[in-house]
């Protein structure tokens, strides 16, 4: 039995002998490792840019579409006459003639209403004869002053003379102009205060007229639209009715309410029947001039860090940068803004994620992956 435990014991050392050098030839891997490190050395390195693309973002962007807009002013204001008078009495008297009704149209220079004033006649002719008495004096006068048989103190009485007797007919003649009351324009009658035989005293109104043709739309404009609007803009008008009308801006104010800040403009609306009348409510579409913009949806609007209002672009290096842009028109397809940059993209997903300056991966909105964005 002392043979064969000695034989097991020299082969137990024969392997330790064996593990002990193959141990020492620092040869120890697992199964297929050297094959991977065969692959590794012979592996190619990978770029740097490729490494990095990994880490850019990843947005989408659009091309903008440009177009020419007007912005569409919308205020609500009221019809009103073009020009409107309250007549008054110009001299106390009782109305001997009264030519005007309720309602009708009545034309300019009409003489309307007289008072009685006979002895304003008598006083005119009686001027008159005054006057024409003080220039026989005063034609004798320089006669004998021509032939050195009068002073010239009484030639200079004469002239006084003649001058005085004009007066007094001029002020008698006005005097009797106050007892008629004359139409300073076309217009419709809208009320009438006064009755023929009545006595009246100065300044009492007589009469109000309105003229209607064209009829104006009055409305407040908000300081910040004022800036788009001029004197001969075109304008459409909807009346409460339903009745639509095309008028033109005749008055924009250059001085703001104080109480609302707002400016008033007035639209003249042609109105040869007369049919529209003062008081009715309407609603002012007013166009302003054409700018050209690009209409983005609401969404994609981002702020930079200063506070402005503006767009997430991207340049065709793929370059990521903010735009500040003008707001135009808010519309149901979006917002319009002016001062988008030519040959840009607007980002309109992942804008707030990126900064000037950065680079990332640019998928179109509607196909797919089409290049990289700066940062």
């Amino acid at each position: 039995m002392s043979r064969p435990f000695r034989a097991h014991r020299f082969a137990a050392f024969v392997v330790l002998i064996a593990a002990t050098l193959w141990v020492g030839t620092g040869e120890i891997s697992f199964v297929g490792s050297s094959e991977q490190a065969d692959a590794k050395e012979t592996a190619p390195v990978a770029s740097k840019p490729e490494v990095e693309e990994s880490f850019l973002r990843t947005v989408a962007a659009i091309t903008p579409k440009y177009s020419d807009h007007a912005r569409e002013i919308r205020v609500s204001g009221s019809t009103e006459p073009d020009k409107k008078a309250v007549l008054a009495a110009r001299a106390s008297g009782i109305i001997s003639s009264l030519n005007i009704e309720k309602g009708q149209i009545i034309q300019a220079e009409t003489v309307m209403m007289t008072l009685e004033g006979p002895e304003l006649g008598a006083a005119i002719s009686n001027a008159e004869i005054m006057l024409s008495q003080a220039e026989r004096n005063l034609n004798v006068t320089e006669q004998l002053y021509e032939n050195g048989n009068t002073s010239e103190t009484k030639l200079i009485a004469g002239r006084g003379a003649v001058a005085n007797a004009k007066a007094a007919l001029s002020q008698t003649i006005a005097a009797a102009d106050k007892l008629q009351l004359t139409v300073p324009f076309t217009g419709f009658v809208d009320q009438v205060n006064v009755e023929k035989g009545e006595w009246i005293q100065s300044g009492k109104p007589v009469a109000s007229i309105l003229a209607l043709d064209p009829i104006v739309v009055k409305a407040d404009v908000s300081e910040l639209d004022i800036g788009y609007l001029k004197v001969g803009d075109k304008a459409e008008v909807r009346l409460v009715n339903g009745r639509r009308l095309e008028g033109t801006v005749r008055f924009v104010a250059l001085d703001a309410s104080p109480s609302t800040r707002t400016f008033r403009v007035e639209v003249a609306l042609p109105n040869p029947d007369r049919l529209i009348p003062s008081g009715m409510t309407a609603e002012v579409r007013l166009s302003a001039a054409k700018v050209r913009s690009v209409t983005v949806p609401r969404s994609i609007i981002t702020l930079s860090d200063a506070g402005d209002l503006g767009l997430r672009v991207v340049n065709a290096d793929n370059i990521a940068s903010f735009a500040m842009v003008e707001l135009i028109d808010d519309t149901p397809a979006g917002l319009v803004l002016a001062g988008v940059p030519e040959g840009m993209r607007i980002i309109v997903s992942g804008q707030d994620l990126v900064k000037d300056g950065d680079k990332v991966m640019v998928t179109d909105a509607t196909s797919g992956l089409i290049g990289e964005i700066s940062q």
